[in-house]
């Protein structure tokens, strides 16, 4: 049998999780790194170079690729009804509950064959912006009436399919939504989400099958959406495949309130009576906790998944991320309802809410914060080969420039804090999946124009 070729990248400068390296030679087969070589001052004959500072791939832990048509139309909202003083300027939506009605309109008007050239472009942006492996929350299951396609998975394999095209790995997590509060059936715009019962849901699920770049995960939409008796059989079947299992976890109070009527306890205390909770859970948002919530999170290793530029959108709070990491859970980072496509932005802004929230520095350092946008955020998806740039694990990386207005002036060496506390994702050069480089100098090798792709898709759900 032909062995697999070796390719060489030579990097500038090497994040290698303790420090920054420069002149690394690092060595790829098939689509892992076969051998990491330092102090390697010049590229060697046929390397392809990659300068600035690389990186371990961004995992985006949580994404709704539907929502990146809303960028732009849920900031300006509508005319203000009723205030009675002439006052018709446009507003965004004032609660998340007003949102989410702007975010149904763009839900209802999706096909399978629009949503894959959505998630296309998006997934593209994605990799623009260092990442290399999503989580989509998936749960636009079927028609808008509830009409199951001819496969009852055409949505969800638009996704995959989508994030192939796009160079990405994907983590579809399949989203058991059977409820549109508790006690109350899906309403007419969430039709096309629910299966019915979880056992339908898992039965429809079960069909889905991993692939190289795909992985089949499973979620709990949230306490409100699947019934407390129903709980245990979507846990039940991320834990028979050893599959990554999420949740919406007291994103308002409002949900916190509501489930106390309805159970007597919190939606953290609901979950862990089901079974829910676990090292291969992981919790989003996590934002409105009780002192014993956070406690029966990290005592189950349950991750948690902050998406800061989302929670501030949505005017959602500040979660409790530093006492969840103490008390055992594993951070990671997503860009949710993709108000940007940024993880650096989202490892940063977990620092400075923190920092706002209770007026004192230094939180996390610019390491803990990378890992928890690439290793800790890939293994939150069930890749956990993938993340570091060590031998054997997937050659899944990105470059950020170091001569940008943003990133020049630092030494290379602090290109960790540069990384995290200055660059953006237009800083973003060059990003590799595979061993396969899908970013070159800023432009997409697959999408060849990722912002009229975007464009295109957005206008063709208000035609």
């Amino acid at each position: 049998m032909t062995e697999t070729p070796l390719r060489t990248y030579w990097l500038e400068h090497a994040w290698l999780g303790t420090r920054v390296e420069p002149g690394v030679a690092l060595e790829v087969r098939g689509d892992r790194v076969a051998a990491v070589r330092t102090g390697v001052p010049a590229p060697p004959p046929g390397a392809e170079v990659l300068r600035g500072l690389t990186l371990p791939g961004l995992a985006n832990a949580h994404s709704h690729a539907f929502h990146r048509a809303l960028r732009g139309t849920a900031q300006a909202g509508g005319a203000s009804p009723g205030r009675g003083d002439g006052d018709n300027t446009e507003r965004a939506p004032e609660s998340f509950w007003a949102w989410r009605d702007v975010m149904y309109a763009i839900a209802h008007r999706l096909t399978p064959d629009s949503y894959f050239a959505l998630a296309r472009a998006t997934y593209a942006e994605m990799a623009l912006a260092g990442i290399t492996a999503v989580g989509e929350f998936h749960y636009l299951h079927h028609a808008p009436d509830g009409t199951r396609y001819a496969d009852p998975n055409a949505m969800g394999e638009a996704l995959i399919d989508a994030a192939g095209e796009a160079g990405i790995r994907i983590t579809l997590l399949d989203t058991a939504y059977l409820s549109s509060g508790f006690g109350e059936p899906p309403t007419a715009r969430q039709l096309r989400f629910s299966d019915g019962t979880a056992d339908a849901w898992a039965e429809r699920c079960s069909v889905l099958k991993d692939r190289d770049h795909a992985r089949i995960g499973a979620a709990v939409h949230s306490v409100r959406a699947v019934p407390a008796e129903q709980l245990a059989t979507v846990a039940r079947w991320a834990e028979e495949r050893r599959a990554p299992l999420h949740v919406h976890l007291s994103e308002q109070t409002a949900e916190n309130d509501a489930c106390l009527a309805a159970h007597g306890c919190t939606p953290t205390r609901l979950l862990a009576d089901h079974g829910v909770l676990g090292p291969r859970t992981t919790g989003v948002h996590n934002t409105h906790l009780t002192e014993e919530d956070i406690r029966l999170i990290g005592s189950t290793a349950t991750g948690t998944c902050m998406c800061p530029t989302t929670e501030r959108d949505l005017a959602d709070g500040i979660g409790p991320a530093r006492a969840l990491q103490t008390a055992g859970s594993p951070l990671s980072l997503g860009s949710d309802s993709h108000a940007v496509i940024d993880l650096l932005e989202e490892a940063r802004a977990m620092e400075l809410n923190e920092r706002l929230r209770t007026r004192m520095r230094g939180h996390w350092t610019a390491p803990d914060l990378l890992r928890a946008a690439s290793a800790d955020g890939h293994a939150a998806l069930g890749w956990q080969d993938a993340g570091s740039l060590e031998p054997g694990a997937l050659a899944d990386f990105t470059t950020i420039a170091l001569d940008s207005v943003r990133t020049a002036g630092p030494p290379a060496s602090r290109g960790a804090e540069t990384a995290v506390f200055a660059a953006t994702a237009a800083d973003v050069r060059h990003t590799v999946v595979g061993g396969r480089q899908i970013v070159r100098d800023g432009a997409h090798t697959r999408v060849p124009d990722v912002p009229r792709a975007l464009e295109e898709a957005v206008a063709a759900l208000s035609a």
